[in-house]
């Protein structure tokens, strides 16, 4: 027997809605792997289970909540599910990610603060949570959503279920609702403020805290999300999966010094921190509110300006501060840092309707004509029309929407765009863009962007 935890006689219980299909597809696959390696036994549990879908075996591989959930929306839609993750209420932002994967960096990525996540993806959990996917030291979103949580993970990296996780960390969790409808409905009225409780089930009530809760516009959520110490980074992907740095970048330059860079912390990924260290950076993180006379008392070589959740309007001060920046580094923005280097530049930003978020996000690049997959995660964008053009080039455009991605400055070296080049989940088409930092550090000249 290869499958130790099975135990019989089988329980008695009433099975669920959807167990004999769900059972169905277990015989099937167990039935594959048994021709495949010539066991009986897997025969016999896939048998089993189609037969007796609420035995021991079966019941391994499927969640059996105890607590209801609500979801409420401002505009008076309530989804009713079943929770999975923390006993408590949460207020926030609910919009959809399409990706397939990357649940856990989804989940810890600081650009999702203040918001309730949907996954369009109908099955999550599968394959658990590990050490190695964290984009910061804990979940960051208000809230999840998913169609089917499965709990019985199977990953040679995973350490422990999503449930059990996110009930650690305080993150409610909600499962069983039509993401389908959720999801058209964002599309069709835009993101929406929502609620999301396993705590009071009173429809009224829930639609009525969703709508005295605070709107996504006008709100700095760096503040919440950034350092409050300096620290270094050196740390490099060392996992069996880390993508190798373009052989065009120059690295180890300097004789053999890495480049000093600043990151301006307004919620960065981990994954974005090690691919500069990756191309050869040696990174002092600072805490939004930092100063520019206190960057550049640093003295670095470069300035990065990190992705971060809320609205770039409302971070008046990193706006004044990028200002006096400008011209005197070289400097490269992601997500959020492109929008306050685009504000600095004189530009403006507004709301997008329901966002763009997902990994499969066509851009064009103007300058090279190239069309990039890139992942994304941002619920606001910058107006090209607002940026003087004699100034600013607008460098890559939204092929979805045509909305901006990405700019650079005619003159001085400087250079932003508005999606994710470190992808995590994501393609890798636009990891270039970290050899163009380095080589603009190098040359202290614009980017060739190609």
């Amino acid at each position: 027997m290869i499958f130790p935890h099975l135990r019989f006689p089988l329980r008695g219980t009433t099975p669920r809605r959807d167990d004999y299909s769900r059972a169905l597809r277990l015989w099937s696959a167990a039935t594959f792997v048994a021709l495949l390696m010539n066991e009986q036994c897997l025969i016999h549990a896939g048998i089993i289970a189609m037969l007796h879908p609420s035995s021991s075996f079966f019941s391994l591989h499927t969640f059996h909540p105890e607590l209801k959930a609500k979801l409420a929306l401002e505009n008076g839609t309530v989804f009713t599910g079943e929770a999975f993750g923390a006993d408590v209420e949460v207020t926030g932002e609910v919009v959809f990610n399409t990706s397939l994967t990357g649940y856990q960096e989804i989940l810890t990525d600081p650009s999702y603060a203040g918001q309730i996540v949907t996954m369009t993806y109908p099955l999550i959990g599968n394959y658990g949570v590990n050490v190695d996917d964290l984009e910061s030291v804990k979940p960051r979103v208000a809230g999840f959503v998913v169609r089917e949580y499965f709990d019985f993970y199977s990953n040679f990296r995973a350490n422990r279920s999503l449930g059990d996780w996110l009930k650690e960390h305080g993150v409610p969790a909600i499962q069983g609702i039509d993401t389908r409808m959720l999801t058209k409905l964002i599309r069709t009225v835009g993101a929406m403020r929502g609620v999301l409780s396993t705590v009071d089930l009173d429809d009224a009530r829930l639609v009525e805290k969703a709508r005295s809760s605070p709107l996504m516009a006008g709100l700095d959520l760096t503040k919440h999300v950034t350092t409050h110490e300096p620290y270094l980074w050196n740390e490099v992907d060392t996992t069996p999966f880390a993508l190798a740095p373009l052989a065009s970048a120059k690295l180890n330059s300097m004789n053999g010094k890495r480049w000093n860079v600043v990151v301006m912390d307004y919620g960065v990924k981990h994954n974005i921190l090690r691919r500069l260290a990756s191309y050869g950076c040696q990174l002092t993180v600072v805490p939004s509110q930092y100063s520019a006379e206190q960057v550049l008392e640093l003295n670095p070589d470069g300035i990065f300006l990190s992705n971060g959740p809320g609205d770039p309007a409302a971070v008046r001060y990193a706006v004044r501060n990028l200002r006096a920046l400008i011209g005197k580094k070289p400097i490269f923005g992601i997500c959020l840092g492109h929008q306050l280097l685009a504000l600095a530049l004189g530009g403006k930003t507004f709301k997008l309707k329901f966002g763009h978020r997902g990994a499969n996000h066509p851009v064009k690049n103007l300058v090279t004509q190239a069309i990039e997959m890139t992942s994304q995660n941002h619920g606001f964008a910058v107006d090209p029309i607002s940026l003087d053009p004699s100034a600013v080039e607008i460098t890559h455009v939204n092929l979805n929407d045509g909305t901006n991605e990405g700019l650079r400055h005619r003159e001085l070296p400087l250079f932003s765009v508005q999606y994710h080049p470190e992808a995590s989940p994501g393609p890798h088409d636009s990891d270039y863009l970290f050899a163009h930092f380095v080589g603009m550090m190098d040359r202290a000249e614009v980017p060739a962007m190609s």
